[in-house]
């Protein structure tokens, strides 16, 4: 069975970074695109970044410049690094990997930017 485990999540204040990782276990192939989703309060779920096997990527105009998604194919993973943080990326954070046998989400991990 496939789970994909997020970390890397916390509070943090504006200005500051945080890097997120996401790892999958189990046996999971032929990943096709590896994303990471958000869900703030209020908000519907929103695309934050994805990467493909092929490492092309493609990110939220709210994020780019601040954020940068990254892979290891052998490694199963997924990372997303994030400067230059705000209030209005407060949210819940997901993992999201698209696969040939269907996809899977992380459990979520809880990310807060206040001073």
């Amino acid at each position: 069975q496939v789970q994909l485990v997020e970390s890397g999540g916390g509070l943090v204040r504006p200005g500051g970074s945080l890097r997120l990782s996401c790892a999958a276990s189990g046996s999971i192939f032929d990943i096709a695109t590896r994303s990471w989703y958000r869900r703030a309060p209020g908000k519907e779920r929103e695309l934050v970044a994805s990467i493909t096997s092929g490492g092309s990527t493609n990110y939220a105009d709210s994020v780019k410049g601040r954020f940068t998604i990254s892979r290891d194919n052998a490694k199963n993973t997924v990372n997303l690094q994030m400067n230059s943080l705000n209030p209005e990326d407060t949210a819940v954070y997901y993992c999201h990997f698209a696969t040939i046998r269907g996809p899977y989400w992380g459990q979520g991990t809880q990310v807060t930017v206040s001073s």
